[in-house]
């Protein structure tokens, strides 16, 4: 593991840092800060001729942090760096990925051009709003999935319910239906889909339940929770009395939490919401929800042995499988 270089951006440094530490590679330093007017100075105090160089960096808002990832990126490549990786835990501007309307961006492959043309030779992400748009980088991309980090840790807080086949997968809209095939599969149990119409951009009413929770503990699957609306409306749809979930939890992969995802959390029906590291906790929700709602479980194991493999020339496809051990 000698020629590899682990570089961390602003966005997510605890994650950054957790990655490096499963390595066991010290994060190469350099200089990431702002000018007097909010301009991105970057500098790489370290060799990174010839190495294998991992760049981590989220790409949530603010754009601040797509345009250092891209600095970053071009930072290293002119400092003729062997290959270069962009390690981007939470791909921002996904949910722009088609012309579904006149007169609107794809921001996706805008964004995805950037990256590429930036430097980056090969990128590693997470839990896409959509798989397709891996096809949208002219460079090799390797989709990691959270789900079997969150079966392993659904079956520590609830064996006994897991045990008896006493949960049900719930899709929170039509189109995530193939989303929570993994999870069904993993627990042996059976499905349920919210009929949702979505009335716009962060705003969606759920209509009714296809399937029965009656009993059952009910696990919402979503890719991102932003302001918590849909989630809300589905925890209280499941929750009703004609339905009957005995509880709900909800797994979501990227914790954004907009405004006013907080208050709408503390005033569902949702028992626990679980969520992963790709995106920090706004110190908001860490006051007022963690660990009564929502528990933060790492995907730095799961990330750091990627690394490890794309770095070897390895095969990723253990990570895709049930009761893999991470083995660094």
């Amino acid at each position: 593991m000698n020629n590899i270089k682990i570089i961390i951006g602003r966005s997510n440094r605890r994650l950054g840092e957790a990655i490096s530490k499963h390595l066991g590679i010290e994060p190469t330093k350099l200089i990431l800060k702002n000018f007097a007017d909010g301009e991105i100075r970057v500098q790489i105090l370290e060799n990174v001729r010839g190495k294998d160089v991992f760049i981590i960096d989220s790409t949530q808002p603010p754009a601040d942090n797509l345009l250092e990832l891209l600095l970053l990126l071009d930072a290293v490549k002119r400092a003729s760096a062997r290959r270069v990786t962009a390690v981007i835990p939470y791909f921002g501007y996904a949910r722009q990925e088609r012309k579904d309307r006149p007169r609107v961006p794809i921001s996706t492959k805008l964004v995805a051009n950037l990256i590429v043309s930036a430097g980056a030779d090969r990128v590693l992400t997470m839990d896409l709003h959509s798989p397709a748009i891996q096809g949208f980088f002219d460079v090799p991309t390797d989709h990691l999935i959270s789900d079997l980090v969150f079966a392993d840790y659904v079956k520590k807080i609830i064996p006994g319910e897991v045990k008896n086949k006493n949960v049900v997968i719930v899709s929170p809209d039509i189109g995530g239906v193939k989303r929570i095939d993994i999870l069904a599969k993993e627990f042996g149990t059976s499905i349920a889909i919210i009929n949702k119409k979505r009335e716009d951009a962060n705003k969606s009413k759920a209509l009714n339940l296809i399937g029965k929770v009656k009993g059952k503990i009910a696990i919402i699957r979503d890719d991102i929770v932003d302001t918590a609306g849909t989630i809300k409306e589905a925890s209280l749809l499941l929750k009703k009395k004609s339905n009957g979930a005995k509880s709900v939890y909800v797994l979501a992969t990227h914790p954004l939490l907009s405004p006013p995802a907080i208050k709408r959390i503390s005033n569902s029906k949702i028992d626990r919401l679980i969520v992963t590291d790709t995106i920090p906790l706004c110190k908001n929700a860490q006051k007022k929800l963690v660990p009564s709602k929502i528990n933060v479980i790492s995907v730095a194991p799961l990330f750091a042995t990627a690394i490890k493999c794309i770095h070897q020339e390895r095969s990723l496809s253990v990570l895709f499988q049930p009761n893999n051990t991470l083995n660094l």
